[in-house]
């Protein structure tokens, strides 16, 4: 998995230690990495269940156009990685990050006895407790292991949508919760506004005070936020519809304390069950050129070295084509890893397309939750994943 980046990072590095110190430091050939205390990460979700064959395309094996001798992508179509891979050409954004080194794509990722229902598989991804779910979301839990000494008002957890995502349920870390950041306000009519913004004492009410900790949070928050979106400039293109991530980018660039971001693809849109290949070409346009640029933007900021950026969806999309030109729900899928502490490359072991379920579908070869596990202890607070998600997944070595 070496490239230009890191062998330049690799080059850097040994010359400053041969100058420096008589014995070899292997710590000195690893990239700069900010604390853990500052670090962030930022999940996007696509959701709908993203078709990963027509996404990081197997050009190389004959079989994938066998199952797909209509819809398949073919290779000189593609934008090439290898001699095995290539992406889906509305990826332009993706093969600027995995040109420049900062893109890991995970192969095969799911879990046994996957559902087909897009509620039942994404709660299974929230809580990251498949086959059983959770109360809280597995983000949720994250926010509650960074923040053992902070409260409600932490504010470490921020997700933007419409409602709030069941992965940044938590048990005492409250999660800041907005769609359009110029209206972030408690909702109610004009003659109770004075009443909303007022907090009487708690005199002693242990309920009460960790009521008013939530109300001054939520006070706190929706004009800090209402400000680092007045005040967000950029010149970087995020192309059309950069799924809420520059409202990320304006949150990170104002200095707000949050250190886990929660963004979805909204409406199911990767829902792919009739004529899907222009339109699947366009929602991954869409979504890399967004998340391309979220990360050209942090580079502006000066904040690219404390962000990373995990892509999943609920599901994969069966192996064969169907007969509306579309794929049916499925079973494993890719996930991604972005930005400039990632070590690039392809990480984990593709699934056979000849060896399938008795429902054509693909036999998973990472845990998903490995992924998590990666992001967790490999970048937020190392030592935590066995804790927040309920078991010990071995992570993968994607991270300088």
């Amino acid at each position: 998995m070496f490239n230009r980046r890191s062998l330049l990072k690799s080059g850097i590095a040994a010359t400053a230690a041969l100058a420096t110190a008589p014995v070899f430091d292997r710590r000195a050939w690893a990239a700069p990495r900010r604390d853990e205390e500052d670090r962030i990460l930022v999940v996007v979700e696509l959701s709908g269940g993203n078709d990963g064959l027509n996404t990081v395309v197997p050009h190389g094996d004959d079989a994938y156009y066998r199952q797909r001798p209509t819809i398949g992508i073919k290779a000189d179509e593609l934008l090439r990685l290898d001699d095995e891979f290539g992406f889906n050409p509305g990826m332009l954004g993706f093969e600027r990050l995995w040109r420049s080194g900062d893109l890991a794509i995970v192969h095969g990722c799911g879990y046994e006895q996957p559902s087909y229902s897009h509620f039942t598989s994404m709660a299974y991804w929230h809580t990251g407790v498949p086959g059983g779910g959770d109360e809280f979301g597995w983000l949720g839990r994250l926010a509650d292991a960074l923040g053992e000494n902070g409260g409600a008002g932490a504010e470490l957890l921020i997700n933007i949508a419409s409602a709030q995502s069941l992965a940044v349920k938590s048990r005492r870390h409250t999660p800041v919760v907005f769609d359009d950041p110029e209206r972030f306000q408690r909702r109610a009519f004009h003659s109770q506004q004075a009443l909303m913004a007022r907090i009487d004492p708690a005199d002693g009410n242990a309920a009460r005070a960790y009521l008013n900790d939530v109300a001054k949070s939520a006070l706190g928050a929706s004009v800090r936020i209402r400000k680092a979106w007045s005040d967000y400039r950029s010149p970087v293109d995020y192309g059309i519809a950069p799924m809420d991530l520059p409202k990320v980018a304006a949150c990170i660039g104002a200095g707000l304390p949050a250190r886990i971001y929660h963004v979805a693809f909204r409406n199911n849109a990767f829902d792919t069950h009739v004529q899907q290949s222009a339109l699947h070409r366009r929602l991954l346009s869409y979504a890399c050129d967004g998340i391309h640029g979220f990360i050209r933007d942090l580079e502006r900021l000066g904040q690219a070295d404390r962000v990373v950026v995990l892509v999943h969806s609920e599901f994969g999309r069966r192996v064969p084509e169907n007969t509306n030109l579309g794929t049916d729900h499925g079973t494993a899928n890719l996930m991604f890893l972005a930005g400039k502490p990632i070590k690039g490359g392809h990480y984990g072991k593709s699934p056979s397309l000849t060896q399938l379920t008795d429902g054509e579908n693909l036999v998973h070869t990472v845990d998903f939750r490995r992924v998590y596990a990666t992001a967790i202890d490999g970048w937020m607070q190392p030592g935590a994943a066995s804790t927040v998600l309920k078991g010990r997944f071995e992570p993968l070595p994607a991270f300088f």
